[in-house]
């Protein structure tokens, strides 16, 4: 799935190519894809408006129309193309096509079908939005460690915490991996053991991991890329994540590979210790079987 840094990269292009453009008309072929409004009123809410303005709140995109705040989540496939024409009727899997004034289209394009689309009236506070009413604070966004604190589940692992949008919005498996290395805390550690020192760092190398990745157009594997002609390059700056079997780039010791509530995780166990466990990750021996060896890979 898109994170953060992905999604603001696809606003970013979207931004240079359509601002000001204006929707003649509007074609939604899966139905489901407009989430909070019949389909035949979402098509002409839409028709005759202006693109006047881009946002992004965690993973979801918001354009904002001369009328309405017109909301994006691209899930695990969703992809926007901008192309010099209608395209063909038989073309597989463009669920929405948004013809412009100027003879291009806007293309939706979703080999999954996940994504989704919400059209509100226009609102000064985009965060009155119902789509957002369970979406923390942007991962972007000045969140202090009290407030932070405040918002961790104390119970579950730091890695759950970051890849919950209720908590903290716009981080996902890759970022969270590089951040708790960058901020040496095991993905394992309970919330509620996390210093006010940790959970700075973690909000610092948050927002710096973030922002290079975003400079970097985003991390391009596996299923994912902009589609907009962008080819992310963050990935060539990954240091844990995919990366077990490989020497830490730190202290040397062979990246390992485990599961945290089910999401594939990368991380040193020299680097990130885990607390009451420091022993076990000091005495382990370099000829131990990797993670990588243990387990199946699988597609995050």
């Amino acid at each position: 799935m898109p994170e953060g840094p992905e999604v603001q990269t696809v606003l970013n292009v979207l931004e240079q190519e359509i601002r000001g453009a204006e929707i003649r008309e509007v074609e939604v072929r899966h139905p489901k894809l407009a989430a909070n409004l019949p389909v035949a009123e979402f098509e002409q809410a839409l028709r005759g408006q202006r693109i006047e303005g881009f946002s992004r709140i965690g993973k979801y995109l918001v354009l904002i129309t001369t009328d309405y705040d017109w909301i994006i989540h691209l899930r695990m496939e969703g992809k926007f193309y901008v192309l010099p024409a209608k395209p063909d009727p038989a073309a597989k899997h463009m669920h929405a096509l948004f013809e412009l004034a100027d003879g291009r289209c806007l293309v939706y394009h979703d080999v999954r079908k996940f994504g989704r689309m919400y059209l509100y009236p226009r609102q000064e506070d985009l965060r009155t939005l119902p789509v957002f009413a369970k979406v923390g604070p942007d991962a972007f966004s000045p969140v202090t460690v009290p407030e932070f604190r405040q918002r961790l589940k104390k119970n579950r692992a730091i890695k759950l915490n970051l890849l919950d949008q209720d908590v903290i919005a716009g981080i996902g498996n890759i970022y969270a991996d590089e951040i708790l290395f960058a901020s040496r805390i095991h993905p394992q550690t309970p919330a509620r053991d996390l210093t006010d020192a940790q959970l700075a760092d973690v909000l610092h190398n948050t927002r710096e991991i973030l922002a290079e990745a975003v400079r970097k157009k985003g991390t391009t594997i596996r299923s994912y890329t902009s589609s907009l002609g962008v080819q992310g390059e963050f990935q060539n700056q990954l240091r844990v994540h995919t990366k077990d079997g490989s020497g830490c780039p730190v202290c040397g010791h062979e990246i390992e590979k485990t599961k945290v509530g089910q999401r594939t995780t990368y991380f040193c166990p020299m680097c990130q210790k885990l607390p009451g466990n420091e022993t076990r990750a000091g005495s382990q021996s370099d000829t131990s079987q990797p993670a990588s060896a243990r387990q199946p890979a699988e597609e995050d």
